[in-house]
């Protein structure tokens, strides 16, 4: 059995990370996808497969437990957090895991004890997603949503400060507009090289 490890995905928004998590999860049911912790109101239809909805008493709970490798507030104030017992024992187990993670998320899970150092108990992967160019990751952001001015700038300023951190990263892949398969065929080839 090969060793288990943690694969953080990562890149700026709108430079199709979802889009290759989805094609992962299709192709890869070997590995463990694990869900994240949220505050936020359960969406009529919506199962327990992405997230485990928790009240604010019971973030603040798994957080003084450390059970929480990560979290943020995001969108209305909700919390979002990566669970330790989704991640660890999958690991432990000799599994893949695979998370998506912003910038925030990066820096807390590769400087936590159970990942940093030479010492470290578990092997932590990082694959940045790069697009085509910053001019190509634009126009796909203002395709998606008609954004102007003041909000352009700050999305700007994001998305640099993001690309930022590809150098902090185990691998870069780029994301060519149209060739999402080969982007997933080198994604998979570093997964399985590590």
């Amino acid at each position: 059995m090969t060793k288990g490890k943690l694969v953080l995905i990562i890149g700026p928004s709108g430079v199709g990370k979802s889009v290759l998590l989805k094609m992962l999860r299709e192709r890869h049911p070997e590995f463990i996808f694990p869900r994240s912790a949220t505050t936020r109101p359960r969406r009529e239809e919506e199962g327990d497969d992405l997230y485990r909805f928790v009240t604010d008493a019971e973030f603040d709970q798994l957080l003084q437990e450390k059970n929480i490798l990560e979290w943020a507030t995001v969108h209305a104030g909700a919390r979002y957090g990566t669970l330790v017992d989704e991640i660890i024992p999958p690991i432990d187990a000799g599994r893949i895991v695979v998370r998506e993670v912003d910038v925030q998320g990066f820096d807390s899970i590769r400087n936590h004890e159970l990942f940093s150092g030479n010492q470290s108990k578990y092997l932590l992967q990082s694959i940045f997603i790069l697009p085509e160019s910053k001019e190509q990751l634009i126009a796909h952001i203002t395709r998606r949503a008609p954004i102007e001015g003041e909000e352009l700038k700050r999305r700007i300023a994001s998305m640099e400060k993001e690309l930022g951190y590809a150098g902090l990263c185990a691998a870069q892949v780029k994301n060519v507009e149209g060739k999402v398969e080969d982007t997933l065929k080198k994604i998979e080839r570093i997964i399985g090289g590590a």
